[in-house]
């Protein structure tokens, strides 16, 4: 997979937590990973279809999620519940959904499922292909979160 494929996830990610909870938050770098353990407490996972099949995924930390949510509210959030993970799949909804439309803009076109949230620590991530995983970290002042994008080749 290159990197006109990752790329408008990056970019996605950044311009939906800056514009949606005024959060700025660091990419790091890109790595394939191998394993289906999540890292984080609170996955968001959202099917793709067209271009190709495969799937992204989205897991926060407990401390990324509460204050990224509490941003967006606008009240300060304290635990994990049933609003934070619907807050985790409407994110997940709209980084995918912006990263489709640049990819779009190059050709690519893409469908996207409902999403469906995990949680819990330690959580499996099932990508139902069998493309490489890639998985980019990133940095909040809240925590930390990973996006994994898994398209077939």
């Amino acid at each position: 997979m290159d990197a006109s494929m990752i790329n408008p996830f990056i970019n996605a990610t950044l311009n939906v937590l800056e514009t949606m909870a005024f959060l700025k938050s660091v990419p790091g770098t890109p790595y394939l990973k191998k394993d289906d353990v999540a890292i984080g407490d609170l996955t968001g996972i959202i099917g793709l279809t067209g271009e190709s099949n495969g799937t992204v995924a989205i897991t926060f930390d407990e401390g990324s999620i509460l204050k990224i949510v509490s941003n967006m509210f606008g009240e300060e959030m304290l635990e994990l519940n049933h609003e934070i993970a619907d807050a985790v799949g409407e994110i997940t909804n709209m980084i995918a959904g912006q990263a489709r439309r640049d990819l779009e803009l190059i050709g690519k076109v893409f469908e996207a499922a409902i999403p469906s949230v995990v949680s819990g620590r330690g959580h499996r991530i099932t990508h139902y292909t069998d493309g490489p995983k890639i998985a980019i970290p990133f940095e909040t002042d809240g925590g930390k979160f990973v996006i994994e994008v898994c398209l077939e080749d």
